[in-house]
């Protein structure tokens, strides 16, 4: 468990916005997009997702394995960046331009995450 000091940043970080998810499940549910079901169900699973793969990360055993569902939340979570770029409403009030730039930070995010396979 000897891992560099960012990728126990990077785990944090997923932990955190695991936790987010059901403090302020709102934030969540306003950017679900429609075509998906249950979505506070989807919000609080995804959440439990992020808490438990953040965790993973810091332990040998599950390192690699959480790192590879790590980079597939991401890419579900590509539908949700997409969705949020289909029209104002969608897209929270959010800036166009940020909207965007969400959309190539996940790659990076991920590329961030399997960094750490060789580890």
């Amino acid at each position: 468990m000897n891992y560099p000091w960012h990728l126990y940043v990077m785990a944090f970080l997923y932990v955190l916005a695991g936790i987010n998810h059901f403090l302020k499940p709102k934030i969540y549910l306003r950017i679900m997009p429609r075509y998906l079901p249950a979505h506070k169900f989807l919000v609080y699973l995804s959440g439990i997702f992020e808490i438990a793969l953040g965790i993973g990360v810091c332990f040998s055993a599950t390192k690699d394995i959480s790192i590879y569902g790590i980079i597939a939340m991401l890419i579900v979570f590509l539908l949700v960046h997409f969705y949020m770029l289909s029209s104002e409403k969608a897209g929270a009030g959010l800036p166009k331009w940020l909207l965007v730039l969400r959309v190539p930070l996940q790659f990076v995010l991920m590329y961030w995450a399997y960094y750490y396979l060789s580890y």
